[in-house]
């Protein structure tokens, strides 16, 4: 008996790349042809809707809050299709479990994230998640010092955690050549 393979796409970039709004498209496109979606964002991410996944651009698709990937296993029914899930580096390494075991019953796993932090490292579990993927989209946002192409993004606000939690107020978009990493404390 064969069964349909499933399949890890990934949507990485900078902040203000568009990533949550091509993760949006692709499931409202699912949507539209018929197929069962469900999405999910961890509860760390409460910047525009708890119950929504938002662009910075106000486009939202419904979605479950949830504390840790392992809840997805958990809330995925059977007959849905597609799956879902935005701002994949606020979640641990065991997102990329979950994503290969959806994958492996045959779904579409559909992730979104940061590929680097704010020091312009790679930002688990994305880099992980790129490795095993069948699509992966780089998305690119516009510098905000000189209007080139940037995939990094800056930090404007001081602190060491790694994951501060914030928007427009909190980083921008920066090049390669205009983005400033902090220095080391």
């Amino acid at each position: 008996m064969k069964t349909d393979a499933g399949t890890i796409e990934v949507i990485c970039g900078s902040m203000f790349s568009g990533k949550s709004e091509e993760l949006i498209r692709r499931l409202r496109r699912a949507v539209i042809a018929r197929q069962k979606v469900q999405a999910f964002k961890p509860g760390i991410d409460d910047r525009y809707s708890p119950d929504d996944i938002v662009s910075h651009d106000d486009r939202r698709i419904e979605c479950a809050n949830i504390r840790d990937a392992g809840e997805i296993l958990k809330l995925v029914e059977p007959d849905t299709i597609v799956v879902g899930i935005d701002e994949a580096q606020f979640f641990s390494e065991d997102l990329v479990g979950v994503c290969e075991q959806l994958a492996g019953e045959g779904k579409r796993v559909i992730v979104a994230g940061l590929d680097q932090d704010y020091r312009g490292r790679p930002f688990e579990p994305i880099p992980q998640l790129l490795a095993l993927a069948e699509s992966i989209t780089k998305t690119m946002a516009v510098c905000m010092v000189c209007g080139e192409p940037a995939n990094r993004t800056q930090r404007l606000i001081e602190s060491d955690e790694r994951i501060v939690v914030g928007a427009g107020e909190a980083y921008e978009p920066r090049c390669r050549k205009c983005f400033r990493p902090p220095e080391p404390r």
